[in-house]
């Protein structure tokens, strides 16, 4: 059986609080989703990186929120 599905979205206002490595966003319609997970150290480290401290630069030609 084939399905065809046309759609129009229009998106006004998408605010998404957080995307993780696990997190899907979608938007629209999929046949099938089938999940996944893989994590490679292919660097062979044996710690995490230090904390990374902000670098003063220009100013974005947008104001993002801090949340």
């Amino acid at each position: 059986m084939n399905l065809t599905i046309n759609q129009s979205i229009y998106i006004h206002f998408l605010k998404v609080g957080s995307i993780s490595n696990s997190s899907v966003l979608q938007i629209g319609s999929t046949g099938k989703m089938q999940s996944v997970s893989q994590l490679y150290n292919t660097g062979g480290y044996e710690a995490p990186a230090e904390e990374a401290t902000p670098e003063g630069g220009p100013e974005p030609l947008v104001p993002l929120s801090p949340f």
